[in-house]
C-alpha cells in the first residue's frame, strides 16, 4: 500500500469525522484500496467495546433509581454476562447488516464484498457507539435522548455513505439506504424476540440495592 492510500485508510478510521464531516468522511471511504478494507473491520471490534465498559460500570457502580426508589444496581456476575452478550450481539447485527448490504448492492447497480458492507455497516454505527458511552450515567431521560439522536444520526450516516461508497447515483442510492434500513428494523425485532430467549434460559439481570 502507497503511502497516500495509508494516510487515507488512517483517515476514515477518526470517529468525530462521522459526526462533524460524514460527506468527506464518506468520500475518503470510497477512496480506501480494496485489500486495506478488512483491515478496517477493526473499528467495530474495538469501538463496541465502549458502550459495555461504559454500561458495566453504570450499572455496577453508578445505578440507577426509578422516582424516588432507592438506587439500584446489577451484581458484578449479572453485568458481566449481559454485556458479553451485548457486545457479541453488536457485531453479529453488523455482520448481517453488512451481508445484506453487499447482497442488494447488484440490484441496485454496484458493485461490492462482503468486506465492504460490514465496513459500511460499522462506520455507520459511529453515532451509536459514541452515544453508547452515556452507559456511564444510567440516567433514562438523558440516556434515551441520547440515544435517540444518536440513531438518527447514523440513519442520515446510512443515506449519505450509501450512494457515495457504492458510487451509485443519489436518487438508486435513496432506495438502496431505505432497504438497507428496513433490514435493520427486521434485525433489531430479531434482538428483542433473542433478549426474551436468553433471559429465559439465564441471562436475565439480578439486580442488588445501592
Amino acid at each position: 500500500m502507497s503511502a497516500s492510500e495509508q494516510t487515507v485508510a488512517n483517515f476514515v478510521s477518526n470517529p468525530l469525522g462521522f459526526l462533524f464531516s460524514p460527506h468527506k468522511q464518506w468520500h475518503a471511504v470510497a477512496c480506501v484500496p480494496t485489500n486495506a478494507l478488512p483491515s478496517k473491520l477493526l473499528y467495530a471490534i474495538v469501538l463496541a467495546i465502549g458502550p459495555c465498559l461504559a454500561w458495566y460500570y453504570g450499572t455496577t457502580v453508578i445505578g440507577w433509581s426509578i422516582g424516588n426508589g432507592e438506587q439500584v444496581l446489577l451484581t458484578s456476575a449479572s453485568a458481566l454476562r449481559i454485556v458479553i452478550a451485548f457486545y457479541l450481539a453488536m457485531l453479529g447485527a453488523l455482520a448481517i447488516i453488512g451481508y445484506f448490504i453487499h447482497w442488494m448492492a447488484e440490484t441496485y447497480g454496484s458493485e461490492s464484498t462482503m468486506v465492504k458492507g460490514m465496513v459500511v455497516a460499522s462506520y455507520t454505527a459511529t453515532p451509536l457507539f459514541i452515544a453508547g458511552l452515556s452507559g456511564f450515567f444510567p440516567i433514562f431521560w438523558l440516556d434515551m435522548l441520547v440515544g435517540i439522536a444518536s440513531l438518527s444520526w447514523a440513519v442520515y450516516l446510512l443515506y449519505v455513505g450509501i450512494p457515495i461508497v457504492m458510487n451509485i447515483p443519489a436518487e438508486r442510492g435513496f432506495l438502496y439506504a431505505s432497504a438497507v434500513v428496513g433490514v435493520c428494523m427486521v434485525i433489531f425485532m430479531a434482538l428483542m424476540g433473542g433478549v426474551v430467549i436468553l433471559w429465559e434460559m439465564g441471562l436475565a439481570p439480578v439486580f442488588v440495592d445501592g
